[in-house]
């Protein structure tokens, strides 16, 4: 249960106690409703409204009004980062009908950037990217410009920006690099993934290089935690 002499605020220790009920199968359609939490935890109801809001940003449950507060079970999508994949690849895998949406595409000159791999004017790719019609993830991708304006030769909406790069453009994809954190959703991504505002969202952050060395492309991607897992596999050095 709860501890009140920790430093950990009292609404950050039940939500924590809630989700591990609920990945450990405790509770498997809903969670106790308001009242009953308050009696459990012998805290405010507003301390648990703290908590269940928490969840529901972290989009592990979900409040329906007039019903109650509900286990989030849209599958997520499971992304290796060992293998370098693109978006629609790895939703594919999961069994998912990928699609996407431009939301804008021009050039951005080097003053007005600050791309550190690219050190001229560069070309933007932004695409709101969809598992079965469900907002998943904001890719913006960015290129040196001759193989951005290439690009636009094809229909983005549609087309797999990877399978272009390699059997159209003729682009080796040899290595890339990324980096993965988190930020909170400002109302332009809140109201793009239809999550709350404010919500924690994954961000990634990738540099693609070809055999040479020379870098391809600079990604940037924001994804919805609740659809999306990355996935590492590791294996101890032997001595």
């Amino acid at each position: 249960m709860i501890n009140t002499e920790l430093p950990i605020p009292l609404h950050i220790q039940i939500s924590t106690i809630l989700d591990k009920k609920i990945r450990t199968g405790v509770y498997e359609e809903k969670i106790p409703s308001e009242r009953e939490l308050v009696e459990m935890f012998s805290v405010s109801r507003t301390t648990v409204r703290q908590a269940i809001n928490k969840l529901a940003s972290d989009g592990i449950i979900k409040k329906i009004p007039g019903k109650g507060t509900f286990i989030n079970k849209k599958k997520p999508i499971h992304k290796s980062l060992s293998n370098l994949n693109s978006l629609t690849e790895t939703v594919e895998e999961m069994g998912m009908k990928p699609g996407s949406r431009l939301l804008c595409e021009k050039v951005i000159e080097k003053s007005e950037h600050n791309i550190e791999v690219f050190d001229a004017a560069v070309y933007k790719i932004e695409r709101l990217r969809y598992a079965d019609g469900i907002p998943i993830a904001i890719e913006k991708q960015f290129y040196p410009l001759d193989i951005g304006i290439k690009l636009t030769d094809y229909d983005l909406h549609n087309e797999t920006i990877f399978d272009l790069l390699e059997n159209e453009i003729g682009i080796n994809l040899f290595e890339a690099e990324q980096f993965i954190s988190t930020e909170d959703a400002d109302e332009r991504i809140s109201d793009l993934l239809t999550i709350p505002k404010g919500s924690n969202v994954l961000t990634v952050e990738r540099i693609i290089t070809d055999q040479y060395g020379s870098p391809v492309e600079f990604y940037f991607g924001l994804y919805r935690p609740d659809m999306y897992v990355f996935r590492v596999k590791s294996r101890r050095n032997s001595y």
